[in-house]
């Protein structure tokens, strides 16, 4: 089974981890999808910390992941789960029934979040060590 995920994977955490673990262990193979610094901009107002070339790279390094690709745009989300062939969308339970959408194409499926831990809380955290 291809399973798909998407994200920004900036500042790479525990969440992010176990969200890529969990989704390889529902299929035999895991392509991530990663927001392009554009789309990063367009959707939380911010530039990432790390650059879309510098997260895929971040992501082809992990064992359990076996493609990566850049998302360029939210509205192609159809196109990339076609071209891709997936079988499975997997995503955080952050965007609980935004993909339901995609049930005519591949199976859905919404994990838990990690508890207590963002990319946002992270740069917060960090922001307020600074002198």
């Amino acid at each position: 089974m291809r399973i798909i995920t998407f994200g920004s994977f900036d500042i790479l955490h525990y969440g992010h981890i176990r969200l890529l673990r969990r989704a390889r262990e529902m299929g035999d193979e895991l392509i991530v999808g990663v927001s392009s610094d554009e789309l990063n901009r367009s959707k939380k107002g911010r530039t990432p910390v790390y650059s879309e070339f510098e997260r895929m790279e971040i992501l082809r390094s992990l064992r359990f992941v076996d493609d990566v690709f850049l998302e360029e745009s939210l509205e192609k989300k159809r196109e990339y789960l076609l071209e891709h062939k997936a079988d499975m969308l997997v995503m955080g339970n952050d965007w609980e029934g935004k993909f339901d959408e995609f049930r005519d194409i591949c199976k859905v499926h919404y994990f838990e979040r990690t508890p207590s831990i963002s990319t946002t809380s992270i740069i917060e955290v960090v922001r307020e060590m600074k002198p």
